[in-house]
């Protein structure tokens, strides 16, 4: 299981990675995709959307059961991936290179309280 050292991550399995113009990439990790099994359907927020850290903002559903995905960070949703809607199984194939929404946060700082690479590890090895 791949878990790449340059993102950040949450205890509920999304990945996060700065952008240099100061917005947020957002995804699903490797573990979650490969947990959640094959991915059919994906509900994404609308860029302009406020959102609290740690809201329900997106949707997930694969042939074994459907899952929230959760705003890392507060700020505004300003862009959603139409592509990964229309191949929602591109996550399994490649969880890292999928991104599914972008946020401009309300403060950059709170992505550094997000989990290391080896704090991610530590909380699905404690799993």
């Amino acid at each position: 299981m791949s878990v790449p050292a340059n993102l950040r991550y949450t205890e509920s399995h999304e990945w996060v990675r700065k952008e240099p113009d100061g917005t947020v990439t957002i995804g699903i990790t490797d573990h979650a995709q490969n947990a959640l099994g094959d991915i059919v359907f994906l509900e994404l927020p609308e860029a302009g959307r406020e959102v609290a850290a740690r809201e329900e903002i997106a949707v997930v559903e694969s042939v074994k059961a459907a899952s929230d995905i959760y705003a890392p960070v507060a700020g505004e949703v300003v862009a959603a991936n139409s592509d990964a809607i229309d191949a929602p199984e591109s996550v399994n194939t490649d969880a890292y290179a999928t991104w599914l929404f972008k946020i401009k946060p309300a403060n950059l700082d709170d992505i550094d309280a997000l989990l290391t690479a080896d704090g991610y590890k530590a909380v699905i090895d404690a799993a």
